[in-house]
């Protein structure tokens, strides 16, 4: 029987997905395990690599084992691979053992070196080599961090010995048992290590981050066959690891979108708003420029908003108000009240992103009165998603200097109808979601499907089976802005925290 599926993986913040997907773009099974995360100091967040992988593990067997119950099994024609990004790790070559956490996206523990970048000045020779400005979001400022913290570490990186990587790496290394260090150029792009013109890790910058490239992975297009998998459990040996990429990117890929004009955003734990671009932008509005998606011979570039915190947001309140099930039973207590009367959530757990990018800005929650109870804390915290994705989709505007007439959803929390409306209603344009929870993992699966021959053209994925649906905004001009003016009031408190 010709191999007709594919194994797309999605390793995320707080769990790890692993989805079965046919030719006809169907997503026939499907299994989930969740990834504990540690916060070992304020404002710190990490994972144990070990721990990140054995989620991989169980979702695949979960989720094979799950089609294997049907009459006719499943035969994988690729895997595809789509992770949290700028998340980093390092392990030791020989024996594949981690030597410390994987230091998350989220972390802000660099936060020092970057401010002694800053200070000398690197700003700006930095954003025109990688596109990224100087916040400890980015892989580089992380990995040096570990280093330093290992034994002899960053000779032990010179002579090759030790392995960095971002999540889409450790995957690969561990689905290949060592036989392949990789990644894709969405990844490397997010690293602050790669030149965005040159399409090359920098010696320029590593030097400046003391990263050596003796330690890092060969990269290459997000459409491509990075290696064969090692038998794990129930996944066989032999099948083509044919797609990696960064969790926004595969999004935006898996919406369709192939040519600059459309921009989406993605609500999970945090959000990236993202639009493709002809060329690599210098935003001026406090944006990234950054590789959008690959093919071979194919580079697509992109304009990007980083978020640190929007879903997250609403766990958070959940497990502060002490709730089973926190996200969902503030989603529900959110829908008990028809505004929050005036109060604001700014989720600055761990400073905020773009537009602001503010390490220092600490979260508030702000506008209470005798009269204030749970269930407006609980709305702002949803709408504190909303007003960010107002705040990042403002910027994009002012970069791309013309508007930007719709905005695509994905995501976990985009599945929340009241949220999507009070997007559209904050934007004054129409929201388009579509009706997949699990785009990422779709848009991985297309790039590895295209990579063997599973679908020969994006014509072919445009053409698969799709469904969405759009909001409308309904809200008066004068109250959007009103209750918008309220926000940023609310930020220029969080910012006088720093």
């Amino acid at each position: 029987m010709k191999a007709s599926h594919v194994l797309a993986i999605d390793q995320g913040t707080t769990n790890t997905k692993a989805l079965i997907v046919s030719r006809e773009g169907q997503v026939v099974a499907s299994a989930s395990r969740p990834v504990a995360i540690r916060y070992p100091r304020p404002a710190w967040v990490e994972q144990d690599p070990e721990a990140l992988w054995q989620s991989v593990q169980a979702a695949i067997d979960d989720c094979i084992e799950a089609e294997c119950t049907e009459a006719a099994p499943v035969s994988l024609a690729a895997v595809a691979v789509t992770n949290q990004r700028e998340s980093v790790t390092v392990w030791d070559r020989r024996t594949g053992a981690a030597l410390g956490p994987c230091v998350v996206w989220q972390c802000r523990r660099s936060a020092p070196f970057c401010d002694s970048l800053r200070d000398r000045g690197l700003e700006a020779f930095i954003r025109q080599r990688t596109g990224l400005g100087i916040d400890p979001l980015f892989s580089a400022s992380k990995a040096r961090w570990l280093l330093e913290r290992i034994p002899d570490g960053f000779q032990q990186a010179r002579d090759g010995a030790l392995c960095i990587g971002t999540v889409d790496s450790w995957v690969l290394w561990r689905l290949t048992r060592g036989a392949v260090h990789a990644c894709d150029i969405t990844n490397a792009s997010r690293t602050q290590m790669f030149d965005l013109r040159e399409l090359r890790w920098s010696p320029e910058l590593l030097a400046l981050f003391d990263i050596p490239r003796a330690a890092l992975g060969e990269v290459h297009p997000s459409s491509h066959i990075f290696g064969e998998t090692a038998r794990n459990g129930r996944l066989p040996a032999g099948i083509p690891i044919a797609s990696l990429i960064g969790d926004s990117h595969a999004a935006l890929f898996g919406h369709a979108i192939f040519s600059p004009g459309a921009v989406k955003a993605t609500y999970g734990t945090g959000s990236s708003l993202m639009t493709l671009t002809p060329a690599p932008v210098e935003s001026r509005a406090g944006l990234s420029a950054t590789v959008g998606w690959s093919r071979p011979g194919d580079v697509r570039y992109a304009l990007e908003g980083n978020i640190a915190v929007t879903g997250g947001a609403v766990q958070w309140l959940g497990e502060f108000l002490g709730l089973d099930d926190p996200a969902a039973r503030i989603a529900a207590l959110a829908r008990t009240v028809p505004d929050s009367g005036g109060v604001y959530l700014v989720p600055a757990f761990v400073g905020l992103g773009a537009p602001y990018w503010s390490s220092g800005a600490r979260a508030i929650l702000g506008g209470m009165t005798r009269g204030t109870t749970a269930a407006h804390a609980a709305l702002a915290a949803v709408e504190s998603i909303a007003f960010q994705v107002r705040d990042v989709f403002d910027a994009m505007e002012r970069d791309s200097q013309r508007p930007l007439p719709v905005l695509l959803a994905d995501g976990g929390a985009a599945r929340n109808d009241d949220l999507m409306q009070f997007q559209a209603d904050l934007l004054g344009r129409p929201v388009v979601r579509r009706n997949s929870e699990d785009l990422s993992a779709i848009g991985a699966a297309w790039l590895a499907g295209l990579a063997v021959g599973l679908w020969r053209s994006l014509d072919d994925l445009e053409a698969l089976p799709g469904s969405q649906q759009q909001f409308a905004p309904r809200m008066p001009d004068n109250e959007r802005e009103r209750r918008y003016s309220g926000w940023l009031d609310a930020v220029h408190g969080a910012l006088a925290k720093e």
